[in-house]
């Protein structure tokens, strides 16, 4: 079972990191200067009255997955109080390898695939079913460094043995989550949208009209742990298939759309080219009445630092923190502290027009004179405050995005990044 923290008091800093995916140095760099973490004899320390929530997604495009798992699962024994893990779908994900290295290989692997040795299976199931083309080189260097053997069938047991029922990754996700409050701010490591919201996998349907935060996320967990349960038993149904399929099903996204807004694991707050966005106001208006003002994620790459999405007035204050890690163009991670009065940012962002900038700014929740969080009329999204202006960001198609500085003058109209509503209004409260 998880181990819960005591203690979600609305007064205490948390500190959030997501995303770094066995990339050491974000890591490192996340808690170097952290007033609320540090590094303390190669141990991960949270100072006391704070807390320290990780998003989830710490491994598989860096060559340091298990040292990571390994230092936050040590945290969360010693701190379990202070530490809360989000479970990511990176992480579920290789629950999968415990079957389909052992005879039950994905249903649309090739037929020469499925006959091939266990380590170009992996290699397959890594690179067309996980995104993580370069996990079974990262985990060979991982090894060598180590001083352990580094042969292809080496990493292949390595994964095994991560996914036995007393292997590290089975014990890090039994300590992991997959939503938690404090105070007025919900974290969850994808998004919160309306499927996720009235729907939690072997549980009666709800409506957005009597959603309640506290007994949802009861509900979530509980689905977590007793999914981690099957498969730390390895149950099987009477039909012979997976007890715990129900929780790699909810990591997953849709083979059609490649999305599932069902999940709070892979859904997400982006629009079609990953810009970051508001929920559809009806959600919006549920989170609020059951006393939630914020929503703080990962999983969407947003660039160098985080973004942050608000509603405009006449509407209650709300925002979206979105400070997924990856696919940035620094190496460092951005550093989210939370509080419920404001968030605080800080980060290193190369701009398009050259060279970096810092990114140092405290975001109080209700201020309604700033930009931050409006979209401008070209799309893109003001994130930040910045010596000579704002910081703006911009996703294109492919992955691509803009990071520029614009003078606030220069700024023009700005809007609400809204996603909008669904035409079923039929359970809007």
């Amino acid at each position: 079972m998880p181990l819960l923290p005591l203690t979600p008091r609305a007064d205490h800093p948390v500190t959030f990191l997501t995303d770094v995916e066995g990339q050491w140095q974000r890591l490192h760099s996340f808690l170097a200067g952290n007033p609320h973490a540090a590094l303390v004899d190669d141990r991960l320390v949270v100072t006391p009255g704070a807390t320290l929530v990780f998003g989830g997604d710490a491994i598989d495009r860096g060559p340091h997955a298990r040292r990571i798992v390994r230092l936050l699962l040590d945290a969360k024994l010693r701190q379990p109080d202070q530490i809360v893990l989000l479970a990511g779908n990176r992480d579920i994900n290789k629950l999968r390898l415990a079957t389909e290295l052992a005879g039950e290989p994905p249903r649309r692997a090739p037929s020469e695939v499925k006959a091939s040795p266990p380590p170009e299976l992996l290699r397959w199931i890594f690179a067309h079913t996980m995104g993580a083309a370069q996990a079974f080189a990262f985990r060979q260097e991982e090894l060598a460094a180590q001083g352990e053997p580094a042969g292809d069938d080496d990493v292949v047991h390595s994964f095994l043995d991560d996914v036995a029922p007393g292997g590290l990754l089975t014990r890090y996700l039994a300590a992991c989550q997959l939503a938690w409050r404090a105070g007025r701010t919900l974290f969850v490591h994808g998004g919160v949208a309306r499927e996720a919201m009235t729907v939690v996998p072997g549980q009666p349907p709800t409506t957005l009209a009597s959603f309640h935060v506290d007994p949802w996320i009861e509900r979530l967990n509980a689905f977590h742990a007793e999914q981690l349960d099957a498969f730390i038993a390895r149950a099987r149904r009477a039909d012979g298939g997976r007890e715990w399929a129900a929780l790699i099903r909810y990591q997953s996204p849709h083979p059609a759309t490649r999305k599932n807004p069902a999940s709070v694991v892979y859904g997400g707050f982006g629009d079609v080219d990953n810009n970051p966005q508001l929920p559809e106001p009806a959600v919006v208006d549920a989170l609020v009445r059951a006393g939630i003002a914020r929503v703080v994620v990962g999983h969407t790459p947003n660039g160098d630092v985080a973004s942050v999405v608000r509603t405009a007035a006449p509407r209650a204050p709300f925002e979206i923190v979105i400070a997924d890690n990856s696919r940035s163009r620094v190496e460092t991670a951005c550093r989210v502290t939370v509080r419920d009065e404001a968030i605080e940012l800080h980060g290193t962002v190369v701009l398009d027009e050259g060279g970096e900038r810092t990114v140092d700014a405290t975001l109080p929740l209700g201020d309604r004179g700033s930009p931050v969080g409006r979209r401008t009329v070209d799309g893109s999204l003001v994130k930040a405050p910045l010596d000579e202006g704002f910081h703006t960001f911009r996703y294109l198609p492919g992955y691509r995005f803009e990071q520029r500085v614009v003078a606030r003058e220069a700024l023009g109209p700005l809007a609400e990044a809204c996603a909008p509503a669904l035409d079923d209004d039929a359970d809007k409260g």
